[in-house]
């Protein structure tokens, strides 16, 4: 089974998320930031790699929160959810159209896409 991974970061009570550019099967959904492990990554490996590629973030993997399995085009995936921390803001949006910082109950309304709604089980509060 193919292992996704994605960061969770918290500030201030506000847990980050992104908005995905339209097209695809994902397109115009909220997430977390993360993506697929490739061959000999690390889960905090491929987290660190993707926020610069996607957001020119240098993250700060943190703690496991917990994990989940979903499909997607027919392929079961595993999705590992972890804590992250950055400083400042993203310096750019390679693979989204928007980012914000939520509280909780504003995620439980976002249009999450079904993987990431997945974890909200394992945010604080």
């Amino acid at each position: 089974m193919p292992d996704s991974v994605a960061g969770i970061a918290l500030r201030n009570g506000l847990v980050f998320v992104a908005r995905r550019r339209p097209g695809g099967s994902m397109g115009g959904k909220w997430e977390f930031p993360g993506g697929k492990l490739e061959p000999g990554e690390t889960p905090e490996e491929t987290l660190v790699r993707e926020f610069r590629e996607e957001l020119g973030l240098e993250v700060r993997p943190g703690a496991l929160l917990g994990e989940s399995e979903f499909e997607n085009e027919g392929v079961r995936f595993r999705l590992r959810a972890y804590r992250v921390e950055f400083d400042g803001e993203p310096s750019f949006l390679a693979e989204h159209q928007d980012v914000r910082w939520l509280s909780r109950t504003e995620l439980e309304d976002l249009d999450l896409a079904p993987s990431d709604r997945s974890l909200l089980r394992f945010l604080p509060g």
